[in-house]
C-alpha cells in the first residue's frame, strides 16, 4: 500500500513528462546551474563547515554565481545541454566530466589569480582542493540526474509499451537473446524470466530475471506475469518441439511463440538477435530431431565439380541449388520448365553466388535432343535428377503424363548421364513409390527401376559407361508446391472451412532443408544400385496439423470439414515394400532398402512399351501396363481399380 502511494505520483510524473516532447535547453542548463550552484556550497560546508558558511554566505554567493558564467560557457563549448536527457549515453556523460573539469580548472586559475593581485577580496573563488570537490560533487549529481532520467524512461516505457516475455533457454542462445532484447533502442519487451530444463537453474538469477523449472505450472506462471511472447533460444528448439502439452497451453493462453526458422541455423559465436526469430508457424513446432550430416563428405565431392540440376524451379530442386551452391562448384547447371520460378532461381543465385558460374536453362528433360545438347556442352560430373510431375490427383487423371515426364524424362537424363561420362546421378524418389496405390507413385518406382536396372548393366558390363545411379526416398517435406500446409493457411485465411480429406489420413513430413542435405549425403555414400530411404521420424495426424494451424492463427469459428479421400489416394504413406528389408548405414536416419531387381534389357523394354502407349492417351492400357511392370501396385479410390 505505501509503495503504491509513492509509485502512483511518481509514475503519474513520469506518464505526463515522457509523453511530451523534450524539455527546452535551456531548462536542461538550468537546471545543471542550480546542481553546479548547490555544488559549491556543499563543497564549501565540507571544507569549512556550517558556521564559516553562514558566516561569509554572501561572497560565497556572489563567487558562485560568477563561476557560473565560467560553467556555462564550457556547457556550451561542450554541448552539455542540447542532447535529450532521456536518451544520454555515455558520450554525454564524458562531454559532461570534461566541460566541468574545464570550468573547475579556470576557477582554480582565478583563485590564484584573486590571491596575488587581491582583487575583489569579498568574492569567493575555490581554490585548487575546493575546485576538485566540485567537480566530483557537481559532476556526480548531473551524471546522476542523466541516469536517473534515462531510468525512469526505460521504466516508463517497460509499463506502457512494452510486452512481457519469457525466454526458453539459459544457455549461450538464451543469454544472447536476452542481452539482445536488452540493448534494443527500441524497446518493444520487458524481459520477465528464462524457462530451464535443468532444476537446479530454477530459482536462480539471469540478468536480473528469475529462472523458472520447465513443468507444467510455467503457463500459469506467466499468465500471472502478464507474458504475451516466449522466445525460444535455437539451441533449445529440439527440446522445446518435444513438449506439446506445453506449446498447447502457450497457443490456448494466446502466448505468441518466436523462434528461429526451422531451415537457419545459428553457429553459437556470433551475436544472436531476437529479430532473427520470428512468429511461430506449425511446421517449426513438428517434434523433430536435428539432422547432422558430413558437410566436409559432401563439400570434398563437389567443390571445383561440374553440377547439373532437374528440376531446379521446383521446392526440392531450388533448396539442392542453393546448398550445392555454397560448396563452390566449378559449374552448377540448373534446367527447369518452369519459367517465372526459374527466374526467381537465377535472380537468387546472382544475388547471393554471383562468383558461381550458374546455367539456368528453361526446356523439358522429355526433349532429348536439346538435352544432349546441353550435357555434350556442359559434361556434368554430377546429375541431381528433382525434375518430376507429383501431384497425385493430376497424374491420376493424366498417366500419359506421368509416363512421358516422370519414366521417359528420368531415362532421357539417365542414358545422356552415362553417354557422358557423368560419376554420380542421384535420382529423387519418393515412398508413394512403395507399393504404389496411384499412377504418380507407380511412375517414380518405374524410375527406379531403370535406374537401378541400369546401374547393374554398368557393373556387369552390359552396358559402358561409369556412372553411379543412386535413389533416395522420402515422404512429404513442408512448405513444398502444393502441400497441404499452404493449402490450410490459405483456406484459414478465407476463414474456412479447412478441407482434410479423411480424420484419420496421416503422413510422414521432412523440412525442405533437411531433406536436401539427406540427399546430399546419401550421394556421397552411395556407391552406385541403391535405394536409400530416410528416416522420416514420427508420422503426422493430418487432422491434428489443421487444428494446431488454426489455433496459431488465432482464428475463431473455422471448422474442419472432411471431403473423403481423393483419387489414388491412401490413409497413410509407407516408406518400404512389405518384402523389402533395409540394411543401415553410417547416418542414422539413412537405411539402404534391398528391393527386387529387373533385367536391364526388360526394363528398357517395359519404358519403350509404355511410352508407345502413351502417344495413344489409352488410359486404361497405360495403366495397365504400369500394374504389370509393378505387381504391388494395387489402385486406391480410382477408376483403375477394375483392372486389378
Amino acid at each position: 500500500m505505501i509503495k503504491d502511494k509513492v509509485l502512483t505520483p511518481v509514475r503519474k510524473f513520469c506518464s505526463w513528462y515522457f509523453s511530451k516532447n523534450a524539455l527546452p535547453y535551456w531548462c536542461v542548463l538550468v537546471l545543471d546551474c542550480a546542481i553546479v550552484f548547490f555544488s559549491g556550497l556543499a563543497s564549501y560546508y565540507i571544507q569549512h563547515g556550517a558556521m564559516s558558511l553562514v558566516q561569509h554566505f554572501r561572497p560565497v554567493t556572489y563567487g558562485l554565481l560568477l563561476s557560473l558564467i565560467v560553467f556555462i560557457v564550457f556547457f556550451a563549448v561542450f554541448h552539455t545541454f542540447r542532447g535529450v536527457v532521456r536518451y544520454s549515453s555515455f558520450v554525454d556523460l564524458y562531454r559532461l566530466a570534461f566541460s566541468t573539469a574545464a570550468s573547475c580548472l579556470v576557477l582554480a586559475l582565478l583563485h590564484e589569480l584573486q590571491v596575488r593581485t587581491a582583487i575583489a577580496p569579498c568574492i569567493f573563488f575555490p581554490h585548487i582542493h575546493s575546485a576538485i570537490l566540485l567537480f566530483v560533487i557537481a559532476t556526480t549529481l548531473m551524471c546522476a540526474l542523466r541516469v536517473l532520467v534515462k531510468a525512469l524512461y526505460d521504466n516508463f516505457r517497460s509499463t506502457n509499451n512494452k510486452q512481457n516475455l519469457f525466454i526458453y533457454g539459459c544457455l549461450e542462445g538464451g543469454i544472447s537473446l536476452a542481452k539482445s532484447v536488452r540493448t534494443e533502442k527500441s524497446a518493444r519487451y520487458q524481459l520477465e524470466g528464462f524457462v530451464s530444463g535443468d532444476p537446479s537453474m530454477a530459482g536462480s538469477w539471469l540478468l536480473g530475471a528469475k529462472v523458472y523449472y520447465d513443468d507444467d505450472s510455467i503457463v500459469e506462471i506467466m499468465k500471472r506475469k502478464y507474458v504475451t511472447t516466449l522466445l525460444v533460444s535455437p539451441l533449445q528448439t529440439e527440446r522445446f518441439t518435444k513438449r506439446t502439452s506445453l506449446i498447447d497451453a502457450l497457443i490456448q493462453a494466446n502466448i505468441r511463440i518466436m523462434m528461429m526458422p526451422a531451415a537457419e541455423e545459428w553457429d553459437g559465436k556470433s551475436n544472436l538477435s531476437h529479430k532473427q526469430l520470428r512468429k511461430v508457424e506449425v511446421e517449426d513446432l513438428l517434434p523433430r530431431e536435428k539432422i547432422e550430416v558430413d558437410m566436409m563428405a559432401i563439400g570434398s565431392m563437389l567443390r571445383d565439380k561440374r553440377i547439373l540440376i532437374t528440376g531446379a524451379a521446383g521446392s526440392i530442386g531450388s533448396e539442392m541449388a542453393r546448398q550445392v551452391a555454397k560448396f563452390h562448384p566449378a559449374e552448377l547447371v540448373l534446367i527447369d520448365q518452369a519459367e517465372t520460378p526459374m527466374h526467381d532461381v537465377r535472380l537468387y543465385m546472382a544475388n547471393h553466388h554471383a562468383d558461381l558460374e550458374v546455367k539456368t536453362i528453361v526446356t523439358s528433360i522429355c526433349k532429348a535432343d536439346r538435352m544432349e545438347q546441353l550435357f555434350a556442352t556442359f559434361r556434368p560430373e554430377y546429375v541431381f535428377h528433382a525434375a518430376a510431375y507429383k501431384h497425385v490427383p493430376m497424374m491420376e487423371d493424366n498417366p500419359a503424363e506421368a509416363v512421358q515426364n516422370n519414366i521417359y524424362g528420368t531415362r532421357v537424363v539417365a542414358d545422356l548421364a552415362v553417354k557422358y561420362g557423368t560419376k554420380k546421378f542421384v535420382m529423387i524418389s519418393t515412398d508413394k513409390a512403395v507399393n504404389p496405390t496411384n499412377v504418380m507413385g507407380c511412375s517414380k518406382r518405374i524410375c527406379e527401376i531403370y535406374c537401378q536396372s541400369l546401374n547393374k548393366a554398368i557393373a556387369d558390363g552390359e552396358v559402358e559407361g561409369c556412372t553411379q545411379f543412386v535413389t533416395t526416398r522420402f515422404g512429404n517435406v513442408l512448405g513444398s508446391n502444393g502441400s497441404v500446409i499452404p493449402i490450410f493457411r490459405e483456406q484459414i485465411r478465407n476463414g474456412g472451412p479447412v478441407k482434410v480429406t479423411h480424420p484419420d489420413i496421416i503422413r510422414y513430413f521432412m523440412l525442405i532443408p533437411e531433406a536436401c542435405k539427406l540427399v546430399l549425403e546419401a550421394g556421397t555414400m552411395g556407391n552406385g544400385g541403391e535405394i536409400f530411404v530416410f528416416d522420416m521420424g514420427k508420422p503426422v495426424k493430418i487432422v491434428d496439423l489443421a487444428q494446431r494451424m488454426i489455433k496459431l492463427s488465432g482464428a475463431k469459428d473455422v471448422e474442419i470439414q472432411f471431403t473423403g479421400l481423393r483419387d489414388g489416394e491412401k490413409l497413410y504413406e509407407e516408406v518400404l515394400n512389405d518384402a523389402e528389408q533395409t540394411k543401415p548405414t553410417r547416418h542414422p536416419k539413412i537405411k539402404v532398402a534391398t528391393v527386387r531387381e529387373y533385367p536391364y534389357e526388360l526394363a528398357c523394354k517395359n519404358e519403350k512399351e509404355l511410352l508407345e502407349l502413351s502417344y495413344a492417351a489409352d488410359e486404361m492400357a497405360i495403366v495397365r501396363k504400369m500394374k504389370e511392370i509393378v505387381p504391388e501396385y494395387k489402385s486406391q479410390n480410382s477408376k483403375y481399380q477394375e483392372l486389378d
